[in-house]
């Protein structure tokens, strides 16, 4: 059974209009430029004020909203275009993933929820796939190790990178702490 069979084609969609919503400009950038060759018409937004500014405008089809934003939360934009009342494919992109802002997002009105890193192929396939199936597991997921890495630097960087109150937040010894911050993300 081919498991891309639940996929749209881009071309059979009349309205290709798709919104990026995201802070980190590199990977807006990149995934603008690869949903472009994929065959969308891409817009995109910096933050929650343009994102609505944007969602107001062009009335997108598709979007990609990061949840944290630097001037607010991904989701208010969300609410805009269910305000709005547009008919639009709406994936919600994170570093920060855990199931209450994956609920949240669902519950606004994303059909579906990926965490960052995510490449192009990943949100090509979330946005394109039938809502009524099951989506297919990632090709690459993160590994358990990569998982941990990760969550370490969300809190570290939550606690201003101080350290001690890392280590006091995540019950860990301080020199493990900083044992695991010198080195390089595992893969």
């Amino acid at each position: 059974m081919d498991k891309y069979n639940n996929l749209k084609k881009i071309a059979e969609y009349t309205d290709k209009s798709l919104l990026i919503v995201d802070d980190d400009n590199p990977f807006r950038d990149r995934l603008a430029r690869a949903m472009e060759k994929k065959g969308f018409i891409v817009t995109q937004a910096e933050g929650v004020k343009k994102g609505i500014e944007k969602v107001k405008s062009i009335k997108p089809a598709f979007a990609v909203i990061d949840l944290r934003l630097t001037d607010g939360n991904g989701l208010e934009v969300v609410k805009e275009i269910q305000n709005l009342n547009i008919v639009s494919r709406i994936i919600m992109l994170t570093g920060y993933g855990n199931i209450s802002t994956a609920v949240a997002a669902v519950k606004q009105g994303a059909i579906d929820y990926l965490a960052k890193p995510a490449d192009a192929d990943d949100v090509e396939k979330a946005l394109l796939a039938d809502p009524k199936t099951k989506p297919q597991p990632p090709e690459n997921p993160m590994s358990a190790d990569r998982v941990k890495w990760e969550h370490i630097h969300r809190v570290f960087e939550l606690c201003n990178r101080n350290v001690s109150e890392t280590a006091r937040r995540l019950k860990m010894h301080r020199r493990t702490l900083q044992r695991i911050l010198s080195k390089r993300s595992p893969k």
